[in-house]
């Protein structure tokens, strides 16, 4: 049985989204990815799909869900990736959360968005030694 990592924003829509595609590539043998938001929004931000894809990561399949109570039942390990507003932060729902605080890429410009990625692939990196 894998053990599940869910990586969780508001609209789940860029950083939980290439949060799950680096951990997808770097994880573990044993672990699996899912991302959700509180809020999720229909599609992917289409330049978090760019950025990944220019280092060979494609998340354009990938679907915005809304996290769920079995989401979180059945996640080993769970990582706020930062709250544009307060009122639907996941943080303030589920307990023994780990907390990212990555500045959110919606309306930011390409460069941008860049070193949102970089700055997730470090941490997903960083989390992954924590588990191995």
């Amino acid at each position: 049985m894998l053990k599940k990592i869910l990586f969780i924003c508001v609209e789940n829509a860029g950083r939980s989204q290439m949060a799950e595609g680096f951990f997808r590539k770097y994880a573990p043998s044993g672990y699996e990815p899912q991302s959700a938001g509180t809020k999720p929004v229909s599609t992917i931000n289409p330049l978090a799909i760019e950025v990944m894809k220019e280092v060979g990561i494609d998340i354009s399949s990938q679907q915005p869900k809304i996290i769920s109570d079995s989401m979180i039942q059945q996640s080993s390990r769970i990582v706020n990736m930062g709250c544009m507003d307060k009122e639907s932060c996941p943080a303030m729902f589920i307990q023994n959360v780990l907390d990212w605080a990555i500045p959110d890429p919606k309306g930011k410009p390409l460069d941008d968005v860049r070193k949102i990625r970089d700055m997730i692939e470090i941490m997903v990196l960083e989390f992954c030694k924590t588990l191995a």
